[in-house]
């Protein structure tokens, strides 16, 4: 997000992880990320990895420590909620932790994202509902269950 042309990360790029979320996914993104190819200089990231289960955390640790001799230039962030370090991937690559502050503003982050997530005026889409001709939108409530 140094510069707004920087493009957004590719479906490639991010994995999200939830209970449910397999050994496989989780080693064919690692793959993706340790084994180097021309795909350049790709920033890959797991989202929620205190999700994983301990079977899938565990083979990830070993797929890691199997596929990193491959590559010394990876780039991997693992994301975890502060509650959930103490699962097993977080804690796993706790010595390769990093404490982050953002570096950009609530409204330089908005910015950003309302310039990549913009659908052109002259189209078709269904992005035209959203505000702005986002093709992304949040609907919420403070009411439960109330047809969202």
């Amino acid at each position: 997000m140094n510069s707004p042309e920087q493009p957004l990360p590719t479906f490639d790029e991010v994995l999200l992880c939830t209970p449910q979320t397999s050994a496989e996914q989780v080693g064919l993104f690692l793959r993706r990320c340790l084994i180097p190819c021309q795909g350049g200089n790709k920033i890959y990231t797991m989202l929620y990895a205190d999700e994983l289960s301990y079977d899938v955390s565990k083979r990830a640790e070993e797929l890691f420590q199997h596929l990193q001799c491959y590559n010394s230039s990876y780039r991997l962030i693992i994301l975890c909620n502060c509650e959930g370090e103490n699962s097993y991937l977080p804690s796993a690559f706790s010595h390769y932790k990093v404490h982050m502050i953002p570096q950009r503003s609530r409204a330089e982050i908005q910015q950003y994202l309302q310039r990549h997530f913009r659908v052109p005026q002259p189209s078709d889409s269904a992005a035209a509902v959203f505000k702005e001709h986002m093709c992304v939108g949040i609907v919420s409530s403070k009411r439960a269950g109330m047809g969202k």
